[in-house]
């Protein structure tokens, strides 16, 4: 927690504290003015010294009214200035990451981390600030004025007191682990309820509709059932607060009265150390809702600090992307990668160049490691061994904007943005004039339907659910094709297109950017076959480079798989 304090304005949270020692200093005042006014004015029957103090009392009481105003608005305005920073500071750390991070922490976990912990320890500093100094002060202060009063009847506050504390801090230490528990309960709720809408269409088709309701049902339980523990341990401290206060309220009337009657004091001083329980009473609960409020904004900083103490595993190297046309653009120099905690590596000295102009078709079976190898090209995860060159300089000591300046991406899953056609496209070059996107566009053949629509500004609904799936991809051509890039990848990009389109995009992309070099993941042959160098993959080793010909000719997993691709063909005719 001290972390993420340090992060507040301090000179506020000052002026916020000083305010609230005003507020607290008044209001504990005014009860001994209450039993000052009552023996000299009202007993007296003074209306001099009842009109004198009374009039204390009211300055003393507006003073406390505008200290808690200001108080209430500076706490507010540093509390939730404090969540903004956090927020922005946990969505810029996470957009930092790269897969190894994203692999440690689930999507869920990261959005409970962003909105309801940062929402936690917001709520915790705002209340600190209003009610962590009052606490002290209205318990400690609260009984040295009743004891300057009367010593006698204060006696019992010191009994009273440290037990209500003790028994405080002992649920603390029972809810604490608690809390840590239901945080974790909303991750879990937050992921079952995001595959359940990602996934509808297959819940739907299988009929699962019940057993997905029944998996939510059980997390959701659970979750109630830690969230009811918590609560009821924590809620059973105010009545037993309360409880006990109104015993010692009893038991200081009862034997003031016996002093009054003796004649040993007086009414007001009665009238002022009741006054003073009731803002030691305030004290008390002001206390349960501060210990209601530790634990789980303990535990919420603690998750916050995991992401914003996290070290990147990826460090940006320094160096610009060389100019030297006498080595190759592209080079894998015995790669070797392994994901972290697996027992085996995914592929295994893996070496090859492709020069400018050049164009790398990537084939092979399934988990064969094609886009592992992608991956590692855009620097999403660092090598496990040898190096990955661009023209001649390993990619580790490039910076990492340099270096994705000069790839043009298109991944695996078609990933468009909410908003519009243009908005999508110029996330790739933000500067691009509206013919350059219509180039694009056609390039990738997705002038005819995006035409027929409203154009540029066609609305791109969450996740582009208005386009179907050869349309999306087409979109992300279209934003790849807009980016003047040294190198286009793409990743198994063309495999929802039909083999017309296909064709003519792999035209289109010989013949508009001859100068980059392609690298082109693909399962299917007519995609690859007029490619200048085919690299074949088969359980993480290179079992076959050369162009379409000779390895059609001399390469058994290359002829597997035209065999079976051509064995679908005659199937389907």
């Amino acid at each position: 927690m001290g972390k993420i304090i340090k992060r507040m304005s301090i000179s506020k949270a000052l002026i916020a504290i000083v305010f609230l020692l005003i507020q607290a200093g008044c209001d504990l005042y005014i009860p001994t003015l209450t039993a000052k006014m009552i023996n000299q004015g009202v007993v007296a029957a003074d209306m001099g010294a009842i009109l004198q103090i009374g009039g204390i009392m009211l300055s003393f009481s507006l003073a406390s009214f505008a200290a808690a105003l200001l108080n209430t608005y500076i706490s507010a305005k540093v509390s939730y200035r404090l969540g903004n920073d956090l927020r922005e500071a946990i969505y810029k750390k996470i957009t930092a990451f790269s897969n190894v991070e994203f692999d440690r922490f689930s999507a869920s976990s990261l959005i409970t981390r962003n909105t309801n912990d940062v929402t936690q320890v917001q709520s915790l500093v705002e209340m600190g600030l209003k009610f962590l100094i009052l606490t002290p002060i209205y318990l400690i202060g609260g009984m040295y004025l009743s004891f300057r009063l009367s010593p006698a009847l204060t006696s019992s506050y010191l009994i009273v007191v440290p037990l209500l504390l003790g028994i405080a801090f002992v649920i603390f230490h029972f809810t604490n682990p608690l809390f840590e528990k239901m945080q974790t309960s909303i991750d879990n709720l937050n992921r079952i309820f995001k595959e359940g809408l990602t996934g509808i269409k297959v819940i739907h088709a299988f009929n699962k509709e019940e057993t997905e309701y029944q998996r939510y049902k059980t997390e959701n339980d659970a979750y109630t059932k830690v969230s009811i523990r918590s609560n009821t341990m924590l809620n059973f401290l105010m009545p037993f607060m309360s409880l006990a206060m109104s015993l010692v309220t009893i038991a200081i009337t009862w034997f003031g009265a016996g002093f009054i009657d003796s004649g040993s004091m007086e009414i007001g001083t009665l009238i002022g150390v009741i006054a003073y329980t009731s803002q030691i009473l305030m004290g008390v609960a002001l206390l349960t809702n501060i210990v209601s409020s530790i634990p789980r904004g303990q535990v919420s900083a603690r998750r916050i600090n995991e992401i914003l103490d996290l070290p990147l595993a990826l460090t940006d190297g320094s160096q610009e992307i060389p100019q030297n046309p006498d080595t190759p653009l592209l080079a894998f120099d015995h790669v070797s990668f392994r994901y972290e905690g697996a027992e085996k590596n995914v592929f295994e000295d893996i070496s090859f160049t492709v020069n400018q102009g050049e164009s790398l078709a990537i084939i092979g079976s399934t988990g064969s490691g094609k886009t592992t190898l992608v991956n590692l090209l855009s620097r999403f995860y660092d090598v496990t061994a040898g190096k990955i060159k661009l023209f001649g300089q390993s990619t580790n000591d490039l910076k990492e904007e340099a270096l994705r300046n000069a790839i043009s991406l298109v991944p695996q899953k078609n990933t468009l943005f909410f908003g519009t056609v243009r908005d999508n496209l110029l996330i790739a070059q933000p500067e691009a004039t509206d013919e350059q996107v219509w180039q694009a566009l056609e390039l990738a053949k997705a002038t005819d339907f995006v035409q027929a629509a409203n154009g540029l500004e066609t609305a791109v609904e969450k996740n582009g659910d208005n386009f179907s799936g050869g349309q999306k991809q087409r979109l992300c051509l279209a934003r790849a094709f807009l980016k003047e890039a040294a190198i286009y990848v793409f990743d198994d990009s063309f495999s929802a297109l039909d083999f017309k389109t296909d064709a003519l995009i792999q035209q289109n992309l010989k013949l508009n950017f001859h100068q980059a070099a392609k690298i082109i993941v693909a399962q299917r042959i007519a995609t690859v076959r007029h490619a200048s160098r085919i690299l074949v993959l088969n359980e993480g080793k290179i079992v076959g480079y050369g162009i379409h010909e000779e390895l059609a000719a001399e390469n058994a997993v290359y002829q597997e798989i035209m065999q079976s691709q051509t064995e679908e063909k005659g199937a389907a005719a």
